[in-house]
């Protein structure tokens, strides 16, 4: 199963308070309100992984709230009469937006289905990586003879302005939205790395502050992404890589942008996994991973796992029910496991993380991640406004669902803006650590 993280949660109700329309409505837009309840109400009694609704009686909240949205006179009075037919679920990934929400992110290209993330891995931009590192957007990381790298950009440098608009007003704004989200880190780094990226030969105008707080302004040219270009069903086109190398002479580690695919990641965990027989150690980096093939967590952590029958976790689909069972090689490596997540870590890359830690083959190090594991999707409503609903329930084998929670690091490391502009790497520094202490 095809599972990129879904790139809007019950999280824009701020938002519907922003595009709440006071104005009373004409009657052929009352009608289209009463179709969107309609088409709502329908939807999650047949689509809904859970045929009983959990004993809910789904005909009586329909016949409850009826009423209710024919006598609705606004927008907002009509969002919400649906928005508390659905809090009745009390699930999270079911809720509407306005339509004005729905166009953004319509036009921005992101797809309807938790298949199709808000990653622009298909867009171009000027080889930078970011995080809101202590309320900022600062580089973390710059790709090699990339523009940025040319024009000498480096971790730790500041993002003030991207083409002339401040940075700062966006981030609270979308702060206010996600607030007590798990999803906030990952939406606030997605907002900024749009900004940046565009069409293939065009140029981006960013403010920086550099290492000294000096004010860097630069013209820079979007070039395509690294690696391969993938394309799975009706997905917008990606562009997948990954890499081994040894940090320290003794450990292993493996960094790759997406659980996409399998062949090329299989080649490169087998290469790493013999290249390390002797390892102390291996780390697995998976920050800024937004998932990808749902089967690949339990085809990777085969190369960790020796016993059969090990599950990760297990998937509910209406009528069918998914185990997560780990596929393990016939020489795995045995020794000390690191994980590496953040806040724009999700779905499939959080299954794995998980499902590691629940049967305690690894250690997790890093940020809480995005919560953000069910497929979903969203589609649009009658009345111009946005719906979106979960197609299926995950569980993990700790039997803990990730949805709204994520991922709790066993050892949380919050990077800053002085560590990267020193050339540091916290999180990985504390699980390189770690695993040279299993050996003393």
């Amino acid at each position: 199963m095809l599972r990129r993280v879904g790139i809007v949660l019950l999280v824009l109700a701020g938002a519907q308070m922003a595009f709440s329309q006071a104005a009373f409505l004409a009657p052929g837009e009352r009608q289209s309100n009463i179709d969107s309840f309609e088409f709502v109400w329908k939807t999650v009694m047949e689509k809904h992984w859970d045929p009983q609704l959990g004993g809910l009686n789904w005909q009586a909240v329909h016949d409850e709230l009826r009423p209710q949205i024919e006598a609705a006179k606004t927008m907002n009075q009509a969002r919400q009469v649906i928005s508390s037919m659905l809090a009745r679920l009390k699930q999270t990934h079911f809720g509407v937006f306005p339509g004005e929400v729905y166009q953004q992110l319509d036009s921005s290209g992101s797809s309807k289905t938790a298949a199709g993330a808000d990653t622009g891995a298909g867009e171009a931009g000027p080889g930078i990586d970011l995080r809101i590192l202590e309320g900022n957007a600062v580089v973390t990381s710059v790709e090699p003879s990339s523009p940025a790298a040319e024009h000498g950009v480096g971790p730790g440098w500041q993002i003030v302005r991207v083409n002339g608009a401040e940075i700062a007003p966006v981030l609270r704004s979308i702060r206010e939205q996600f607030v007590n989200s798990t999803l906030v880190e990952f939406r606030l780094t997605r907002s900024v790395l749009a900004r940046l990226q565009g069409p293939g030969g065009t140029t981006v105008r960013v403010e920086f502050l550099d290492g000294a707080d000096r004010a860097v302004s630069l013209n820079l040219d979007r070039a395509q992404p690294r690696g391969k270009i993938v394309r799975m069903g009706n997905m917008p086109p990606g562009y997948f890589w990954s890499e081994w190398s040894k940090p320290r002479r003794d450990i292993g580690y493996v960094r790759f942008n997406e659980f996409m695919e399998p062949e090329a990641l299989s080649k490169t965990f087998e290469e790493a996994v013999n290249g390390c027989r002797d390892c102390k150690g291996f780390v697995i980096d998976i920050r800024g991973n937004p998932g990808g093939i749902g089967g690949l967590a339990m085809g990777v952590a085969g190369w960790f796992i020796d016993q059969s029958g090990v599950r990760l976790g297990t998937e509910y689909l209406r009528g069918l029910t998914i185990n997560f069972v780990i596929f393990p090689r016939a020489e795995p490596f045995r020794g000390p496991l690191a994980v590496l997540v953040d806040g724009c870590s999700a779905s499939t890359a959080e299954i794995f993380a998980q499902g590691l830690k629940d049967v305690k083959r690894a250690r997790i190090f890093g940020t809480r991640t995005a919560g953000a594991a069910l497929p979903s999707v969203i589609t649009k409503l009658p009345n111009g406004d946005g719906f979106q609903y979960a197609i299926a329930n995950y569980i993990s084998e700790g039997g803990q669902p990730l949805e709204g929670i994520g991922v709790t690091p066993d050892e949380e490391v919050h990077p800053t803006r002085r560590q990267l502009l020193a050339g540091q790497d916290p999180i990985l520094d504390a699980a390189l650590a770690w695993i040279q202490n299993q050996h003393k």
